[in-house]
């Protein structure tokens, strides 16, 4: 992985916090100074927060553990999507389902049904007024639930982008003994977090070379992975070979 540089950080955005008279005093560690009412953050603190939190991802990835990428701020969505889709991982861009971690069995119903209805679209012995409303069904649970397809398990990690707005999955992730990777601007509380990454929550620039630098190590993890997962192949077919 590439170290980030100070100066990407700062041209992205990631040091402008939120007025003074808004932070959260757990934060204060990772403000720099106050200016014009406004807390700036410690670039030198993002870069760390975010390159602890690569190593981290990188051996999650490495290990063949799984994650979820959390964020709906209106400007944070198509970001994390098409990075979480880039690094072949779960997403999800709209509210919280209420114990998609701790209830995973509800979940897994919902996701199931997407997969019930989607064939039921394509079933000529259904009519066509059957079909027409499993596909309304099935859109309307993919706006909900369409980056979390394919997951059969409670992942290992989750990363929020915006903690303030999703309390609920810091529980979850809590109970369930999950990392917590995430943004901590200014006005969040930090402590509940394993891997914070003290920066910008609003601005786009901010997270999206945040979101993008996790994507990255997530993915070369995934290449370490496939290279072990190869080696062991190989290795498996020449103790399987018959001796000459």
């Amino acid at each position: 992985m590439r170290d980030i540089q100070l100066k990407e950080l700062l041209e992205a955005g990631c040091h402008f916090g939120h007025k003074a008279s808004r932070w959260y005093p757990k934060a204060s560690g990772y403000i720099f100074v106050e200016r014009e009412g406004i807390h700036v953050i410690d670039l030198a603190q993002t870069k760390s927060g975010l390159e602890n939190a690569g190593k981290y991802l990188t051996e999650l990835a490495k290990n063949g553990g799984t994650i979820i990428f959390v964020g709906a701020k209106k400007q944070a969505k198509t970001v994390i999507e098409d990075a979480a889709k880039r690094a072949g991982v779960f997403y999800l861009t709209q509210r919280w389902p209420g114990g998609l971690l701790t209830n995973f069995a509800i979940l897994k119903k919902n996701l199931d049904r997407v997969k019930e209805l989607e064939s039921r679209i394509t079933d000529v012995s259904f009519t066509k007024k059957e079909r027409l409303l499993a596909k309304r069904k099935m859109e309307k649970l993919l706006v909900l639930y369409g980056g979390l397809l394919g997951m059969e398990k409670v992942p290992e990690a989750v990363f929020i982008v915006d903690i303030k707005k999703f309390a609920g999955a810091i529980r979850e992730a809590i109970a369930t003994n999950l990392k917590i990777v995430a943004i901590c601007d200014t006005n969040v509380d930090p402590e509940p977090v394993d891997y914070p990454i003290p920066a910008n929550d609003d601005a786009v620039g901010s997270i999206k070379i945040i979101v993008d630098y996790l994507a990255d190590a997530i993915i070369f993890g995934k290449e370490e992975f496939k290279k072990i997962q190869d080696e062991l192949k190989k290795k498996k077919m020449e103790n399987d070979q018959p001796p000459v």
